[in-house]
């Protein structure tokens, strides 16, 4: 090998370990032309950088590149590049650079002369280094926060957009299906109607199809802005000026407010018996579109909540036989875990498999009132003849909450650990929430913005739950009712049953509970069966097919299995009714 080879590789090697102490890895697959080059002459091997410039020099265009005389070239070894901090100048002392900074001068750029002078006399002073260096951190998690959270919601929200749409056929297909299974069994004489119905659901298909897409452009518009944002940050990231990290202003803020998440319901079709001095009204009825504006709140670091669809055919998984005559209550404990209660001064916690882990003994009176878990996986019951909402911590019971005049009904824990309590007037006459921190009231629900009594006024059950959007959930069951309001009380809307020729008794709902995609689950004991509505009240379904009997208390647990009371068996039986 000659000297000329053999000092090429010496080179090639030192800008490998130079690579390689900047935390940049060589990529093992470049070929000689890929080693940094002088930027001024383009052929010599890089030696050095100045730190001002930002520019890469060979050791012949060191002394051409500061010979302008400019006093603020930093030229240092190449693999110290970007190293020197670049302070601005002090506007009042030309000579020197501005260090520290004023806090009692709005954070102005001062030099130790301006320190030491009278208008800033007592003053207090931090250095510029700390401020940039927290500057450059709160870029870092900026562009963190962006990259591992806001874009992928913003991603998710565009994912969820476009299925909706690439899924408009399918569930349109089924509504024009169930029409044309409907119109073969009448005579001729109603094909116009059935063709003047399709006709309307085309119109509301190719509105439902606009609404997405409007919104899908408006996420894709925002996609953009952080995409530009985040090129922006990296920009600064990189830079080592000084003024332009100072100047920098957090966008995290704009960005976070989340824009709502959009569900367009599909319009339902609804066919009712033939009568043919009724024909175009009783053939059926297609209701509107539905949109939902979900608030859609940014959760740091928690999992996303894919898009989970309702099963055709829901599926019975377990059934555990609790020994109970009479089974009010089951709140999931964790994923392996339930507790359950009835008419028994026994709180007992099975397992899946229906093993009996624990049992804890309510001192005397009659059986809780109803159940429910915090977030430490603490046990909670009401106790309504004490009036009383209790607590078991490490098998010793807390009394929690006492009330006066007013005697618990049923209970729930929110996400973000309130309780909420329905309850009831000593003399029957007055329902009402109260939501409480700990042991302390922080609002009280009972009427809506005209003054009418939000639930009705009686001692009966009232099941309560808080949805994912934060609305609040009752099951009015005296009522024949489920009235929801939002986080604030207002109320938002009642269901009140759905129309069936098979359900034929009177909606009176029991449990209640909802699922990781804000659908609501009511039980219909004297019917058998459940009701799924979305959460701004639409039925969505039954679920009638797992020969439940009396079904009561309600819960979901985190895989989103429904659990369900059987009053008069005793059993909870474990169904599965998502994809």
């Amino acid at each position: 090998m000659d000297e000329g080879s053999v000092k090429l590789t010496s080179w090639r090697v030192q800008f490998l370990k130079l690579g390689d102490a900047d935390g940049t890895k060589m990529d093992p697959h470049s070929c000689a032309q890929d080693i940094p080059r002088c930027d001024l002459c383009e052929t010599a091997i890089v030696n050095s950088y100045c730190d001002f410039c930002h520019v890469n020099l060979c050791i012949s265009c060191i002394g051409k590149h500061i010979s302008d005389g400019y006093d603020k070239h930093k030229i240092v070894p190449f693999q110290e590049r970007r190293s020197t901090l670049i302070y601005p100048k002090c506007e009042t002392h030309q000579h020197k650079n501005c260090e520290f900074q004023c806090k009692d001068c709005n954070n102005i750029f001062v030099c130790s002369s301006c320190m030491a002078s009278k208008q800033h006399k007592g003053h207090n002073f931090v250095e510029v280094t700390e401020v940039y260096k927290t500057k450059k951190n709160d870029i870092k998690k900026d562009t963190k926060e962006l990259e591992n959270h806001i874009s992928p919601t913003y991603e998710e929200i565009e994912r969820d957009l476009e299925n909706q749409l690439a899924n408009l056929d399918g569930g349109y297909e089924k509504i024009t299906t169930t029409m044309s299974k409907q119109g073969e069994q009448w005579h001729r004489e109603i094909d116009v109607i059935i063709n003047k119905m399709k006709t309307e659901i085309s119109k509301i298909k190719e509105r439902h199809g606009e609404l997405l897409q409007k919104h899908l452009n408006e996420i894709k518009q925002t996609q953009s802005l952080i995409k530009e944002t985040l090129h922006a940050l990296r920009k600064i990231e990189k830079s080592t000026e000084i003024s332009s990290t100072m100047e920098y202003c957090p966008k995290i803020r704009e960005f976070s407010k989340l824009p709502p998440k959009v569900k367009v319901s599909l319009p339902t079709f609804i066919p009712k018996p033939i009568d043919r001095e009724k024909l175009y009204s009783l053939f059926g009825q297609i209701t509107p579109l539905s949109t939902a504006t979900e608030e859609n709140v940014l959760l740091l670091n928690q999992p996303n909540t894919s898009v989970r669809e309702l099963l055709d055919e829901p599926e019975l998984v377990a059934t555990i036989q609790t020994g109970y005559g009479n089974l009010q209550s089951v709140t999931c404990l964790n994923e392996d875990r339930i507790w359950t209660s009835g008419w028994s001064n026994d709180i007992k916690c099975f397992n899946i498999e229906g093993s009996l882990l624990q049992t804890i003994k309510k001192q005397s009176g009659y059986w809780p009132n109803d159940i429910a878990v915090d977030s430490n996986e603490d046990l909670l019951y009401l106790d309504g003849e004490a009036k009383t909402v209790n607590k078991v911590v490490n098998g010793q019971t807390e009394e929690l909450i006492r009330l006066q005049g007013w005697t618990p009904n049923n209970l729930c824990v929110t996400s973000t650990g309130d309780v909420l309590v329905t309850m009831f007037s000593d003399d029957g006459t007055q329902s009402k929430v109260v939501r409480y921190f700990g042991s302390t009231e922080k609002q009280t629900i009972q009427f809506d913005e005209e003054g009418t009594p939000l639930y009705s006024r009686n001692s009966k059950i009232k099941y309560i739950t808080e949805n994912r959007n934060h609305d609040i959930c009752v099951a009015d069951c005296k009522a024949g009712a489920v009235v929801v309001v939002n986080q604030d009380g207002k109320l938002r809307w009642r269901y009140t049953g759905h129309p069936s020729v098979t359900k034929n008794k009177p909606f009176e709902p029991c449990g209640i509970t909802t699922d990781s995609q804000s659908r609501i689950l009511t039980a219909d004991s004297d019917n058998h069966c459940i009701h799924i509505l979305d959460q701004n009240g639409q039925f969505l379904r039954y679920i009638d097919n797992c020969d439940l009997q009396d079904p009561y208390g309600l819960c979901v647990d985190n895989n989103d299995n429904l659990f369900v009371c059987e009053f008069y068996k005793g059993n909870v039986k474990k169904i599965k009714f998502l994809k």
